[in-house]
């Protein structure tokens, strides 16, 4: 299929000209002035955009500046009759991706740098693409826990991925649940496609709508182009609404209306839009508490609440530290190329009685913190954060024993300690430890506990 380009020249004869010379090689349009060509933009997507820097009305540099803010920008290459290293620098701060002299034209050289550009371009979205996935770990591999309310919510996450559902997940803070609106994004249709997230407490409710929805030119103070809001970056993908019990009655009526209609507008436009959007929310208030109180609407509560989530605090599933702070070891060790993969019996006991009220997100801080400061061949109860080391319990306490103790240690004797405070009623057992039945039998099994 070939390349799609718009030259844009208020001169018919050069118009054409380029038009019969690129032809061959591209699918191509013309525009006199920057309005039409504008319009052809907004239409549909063009790969490249060539146009003169002398226009009616608007320069081309303006046009570039816009063409560059549509979701799909165009390859924008400059022309002009009066070239000049200044006008050249400007053209590219101002977004175009190279720049040619109309005295100096050739078509072979033309047809050069359009195709370099275009190469260039496919090698960032490639590059964006990879770090995507890299980022996102492929689905729910990034997500540590074999508890058993963790067992359900993986269950949760591959049932309701594959759907268009709306899905709200609630939890304290740094439970996961950017993780998991990931992971449901990457066990979709939608994984090829863009995953926008949007902090929805981080902006002022004004520049919250213009973020989510885009602005035209003029539609306030300072905005001096036409911004594309999130929900038009993430078309066809997903668009992840962290902290949504924050944003006020005019945006909560906005996203009503598009949960409803797939429509929206941009601000200081009538121009209705539509998005072909995932929504996936994310809070750690109560928002049926929000309800009652009259500040959050109870018909958006409800189209955003079609399947929850809700993420337990780590202090409720301390069976997964073990595991957690091993994945983080072996991730900040590489990162920093440092020949640790243990933890000592101090450290892994002071880990287990600290009660997180960071979750997930402030145990992965404390690992990474003692991997920096660590000086041993393991992590030590002295290379954690002194909140961490100051919350454990005192010597007299202790579950843990052994002065080398490892990870599959420490779970051994966290397994042996339940079933003394259970009297042996595994079932209990595990439920205490927050480990599903079915691999606290496992476990007994590979530590060889069956008869204890």
């Amino acid at each position: 299929m070939k390349s799609t380009l718009l030259i844009v020249d208020d001169e018919k004869t050069t118009r054409d000209g380029l038009r019969a010379a690129l032809e061959e090689h591209y699918d191509v349009y013309v525009a006199e002035d920057a309005k039409a060509a504008m319009e052809l933009l907004e239409r549909e997507h063009f790969d490249v955009l060539l146009t003169d820097f002398r226009l009616p009305n608007e320069d081309g540099m303006k046009l570039i500046a816009r063409a560059k803010s549509l979701s799909k920008p165009p390859v924008c290459i400059l022309m002009t009759a009066y070239g000049s290293e200044e006008l050249a620098v400007d053209a590219m701060k101002r977004g175009a991706d190279d720049y040619i002299a109309k005295g100096r034209l050739q078509i072979d050289e033309l047809e050069m740098r359009i195709a370099r550009a275009l190469r260039q371009q496919n090698l960032e979205t490639e590059n964006v693409s990879l770090r995507q996935q890299l980022d996102s770990k492929f689905g729910l591999e990034n997500i540590v826990g074999e508890s058993p309310v963790m067992k359900e919510i993986f269950e949760i996450v591959r049932q309701v991925a594959p759907t268009r559902a709306t899905v709200l997940l609630g939890g304290e803070s740094g439970t996961g649940k950017e993780l998991v609106a990931k992971a449901i994004h990457q066990l979709s249709p939608r994984a090829k496609q863009p995953f926008v997230t949007v902090h929805c407490a981080a902006l002022a409710p004004t520049l919250l709508e213009s973020e989510l929805f885009g602005h035209e030119k003029g539609a306030f103070t300072g905005a001096h182009e036409r911004r594309i809001g999130r929900f038009e970056q993430a078309q066809g993908g997903t668009l992840f609404l962290d902290e949504i019990g924050e944003i006020d009655a005019t945006i909560q009526v906005k996203l009503l209306r598009f949960l409803g209609e797939r429509t929206f507008e941009r601000v200081g436009s009538n121009k209705t839009l539509m998005a072909d959007v995932r929504l996936v929310a994310a809070t750690n208030k109560n928002l049926e508490e929000l309800v009652k109180a009259g500040t959050f609407r109870e018909d958006l509560f409800f189209r955003l609440r079609v399947v929850e989530i809700n993420l337990p605090p780590l202090r409720e599933r301390p069976g997964d530290i073990p595991l957690l702070a091993q994945r983080f070891l072996r991730e900040f060790a590489e990162e920093n190329q440092k020949p640790l993969n243990d933890f000592t019996a101090d450290a892994l006991q002071t880990l287990m009685n600290y009660s997180w009220p960071g979750n997930v997100r402030e145990l992965r801080a404390a690992i990474e913190h003692a991997v920096v400061l660590c000086r041993g061949e393991k992590i030590s109860a002295r290379d954690l954060p002194p909140p961490t080391r100051n919350g454990g319990a005192p010597a007299e306490t202790k579950l843990l024993q052994g002065k080398d103790l490892t990870v599959k240690d420490a779970e051994k004797q966290l397994i042996m300690r339940s079933l003394k405070e259970t009297n042996g009623n595994r079932t209990l057992a595990a439920k205490k430890i927050g480990m599903s039945r079915r691999t606290f039998h496992r476990k007994l099994h590979a530590y060889h506990l069956e008869g204890f």
